[in-house]
């Protein structure tokens, strides 16, 4: 049965768009308010906004929320190419394969992280929704690489904090068309939902604060192998900030990149690798560094081309 919510838009919301107003005060992510927005659900003073409108302070609200959604539960199957760089007491670090997704969500019917650690019987924190227990970050799905993932309670705590506190370092390695100028630089760009497509993101003036320092490794003539400090932790960061330079990764047709070349390289997502992590293992503190290696797609792209000089 469907929930209505009747209320004044507190003062505290004054000013700001639908989405980001309603996801704070109603705990729900920005993309479930924009579906709800668009469906109508989201009336202010009789009359039905959208998630881009802003909300005045003292307007009355009106928010239609749906059923409670089923619970999405973790199916303990393995998964074929997922790697144990290593495992304690407290932390499993792994090296995930493409086309794995960390964890489960609605609609995705594919492997997850979480279901091939459970199927290879290695228990992780409880802390967390059900479906992401112990999960402390993410990596996209078409993205291969290095990510842990907390097996105590106390792990997942520290780790958490760590993320958000940005003393985690990321590293990352990514195939960019073109060469960008400089050769070494910072992008300091807000990232927010496209504003015409939800499945991508974008820069947008009043998108949450995102700064990616890179530095090039190695020039092709069509691309440019570049080392990525993430300093924050956007959904899809590297991919939208390299795209609004107009140098998208190669392969990475969402954000604009050249279908042609990532065919000739024999690539059917973006050229990305999750290359180090490093951080405070949380049990005593020291400073601790996993490495991952690039899979057979990524490796093959880079030598072909090397061979083509």
């Amino acid at each position: 049965m469907s929930d209505l919510r009747e209320l004044p838009v507190p003062d505290g919301l004054d000013g700001m768009r639908v989405d980001a107003g309603l996801s704070k005060l109603l705990g729900l992510s920005r993309t479930a308010v924009a579906t709800l927005a668009d469906s109508g659900d989201v009336v202010v003073d009789g009359r039905a906004v959208g998630k881009s409108d802003r909300l005045v302070a003292g307007s009355w609200l009106e928010v239609t929320l749906p059923p409670p959604a089923q619970p999405v539960t973790v199916q303990a199957i393995p998964v074929e190419g997922l790697v144990v760089l290593y495992e304690d007491d407290d932390v499993v670090v792994v090296d995930k394969p493409v086309g794995v997704a960390v964890h489960p969500s609605p609609g995705w019917t594919g492997p997850t992280v979480v279901g091939g650690l459970a199927a290879a019987g290695i228990r992780i924190s409880t802390s967390g929704a059900a479906e992401r227990q112990g999960v402390v970050h993410r990596l996209d799905a078409g993205t291969t690489g290095v990510m842990v993932v907390a097996k105590s309670e106390h792990a997942y705590t520290v780790l958490k904090r760590a993320f958000k506190e940005r003393t985690v370092d990321k590293v990352y390695h990514a195939l960019v068309q073109g060469h960008p100028d400089p050769t070494r630089g910072t992008i300091d760009a807000p990232i927010d939902r496209h504003p015409k497509h939800d499945y991508k993101w974008a820069v947008v003036a009043s998108g949450r604060p995102s700064v990616t320092h890179y530095e090039m490794i190695e020039a092709f003539r069509a691309a440019s192998l570049l080392d990525v400090h993430l300093e924050t932790g956007r959904t899809h960061q590297i991919r939208v900030h390299f795209s609004a330079l107009r140098h998208p990764c190669v392969g990475d047709l969402t954000y604009g990149a050249d279908p042609v070349l990532a065919k000739r390289l024999g690539l059917t997502r973006q050229w990305l690798q999750a290359k180090t992590l490093s951080f405070h293992h949380p049990a005593d503190g020291e400073w601790v560094t996993f490495e991952s290696q690039y899979p057979d797609d990524l490796a093959t792209a880079l030598e072909q081309l090397r061979t083509e000089g």
